[in-house]
């Protein structure tokens, strides 16, 4: 028995067509050399990766304070630590005119990172 699948001529046309009708729309034709609009491509990936880590530690900080293993001290020293790196977080997005939409990459089929 063969397990190759057979396809008709019309059948790899469309498909051609719509890989095509994909690539026009979702890849650039040509990598933007624009110094400004690298910058800011860049700084939005680094700061993208610096919240995605932010939410995450903040995520495991909450836990540790249920569970009653963080002491008051560390609690507010952590509260601190969040606040000033929102703070610093802001002003690079507004260095760099991002927002928080900016940051909340659409991963196509898996969704936003944020």
């Amino acid at each position: 028995m063969d397990n190759r699948l057979i396809y008709e001529t019309e059948d790899l046309e469309a498909f051609a067509h719509e890989l095509e009708q994909l690539r026009q729309q979702h890849l650039p034709q040509r990598i933007s050399t624009d110094s400004e609009n690298i910058e800011r491509g860049l700084a939005q990936l680094v700061l993208t990766l610096i919240e995605l880590l932010r939410q995450l530690l903040e995520r495991q900080a909450l836990r540790r304070v249920e569970y009653g293993s963080l002491s008051d001290a560390e609690i507010e020293q952590l509260g601190e630590t969040f606040l000033k790196l929102k703070q610093r977080m802001d002003e690079l997005k507004q260095t760099f005119d991002l927002t928080d939409e900016d940051l909340n990459i659409n991963l196509g089929p898996l969704g936003n990172l944020l």
